[in-house]
């Protein structure tokens, strides 16, 4: 079994800069692709970013595309999301996301069959 804390969250300002992170414990995630997801209020959970188990390949969703960043450090069993130029439309619970079957990296919900209990991110206009 393996168990994500994600921690980081807050309230900020348009613009404002959050790093949020997910540590994972029960075993090594070092070979597992990983992923950020986040649901706003009364929306569907979406597909925020992803990584592959080097961090040499990410992925991320257009709308956060240029201003979020996602890294992993596989010594400390971390993954972590750097969000800069915050809008009020990145509002939403923040989930970090473990696909523990070997596969790559994906934007697909399913994929993933870990995830911690999430994060608020909640930014000001």
């Amino acid at each position: 079994q393996v168990q994500l804390v994600e921690s980081g969250g807050g309230l900020v300002q348009a613009g404002d800069s959050l790093r949020l992170s997910c540590a994972a414990s029960g075993r090594t995630v070092s070979r597992n692709a990983m992923g950020w997801f986040r649901q706003a209020p009364g929306k569907e959970r979406e597909f925020v970013a992803a990584i592959n188990w080097s961090g040499i390949s990410t992925y991320y969703a257009d709308s956060v595309k240029g201003r979020f960043t996602i890294s992993r450090d596989n010594a400390k069993n971390t993954v972590a999301l750097q969000m800069n130029s915050l809008k009020p439309e990145d509002t939403a619970v923040y989930y970090c996301a473990l696909r523990s079957d070997g596969g790559i990296p994906t934007m697909r919900r399913d994929a993933y069959d870990y995830w911690g209990q999430g994060t608020q991110v909640t930014v000001s206009s």
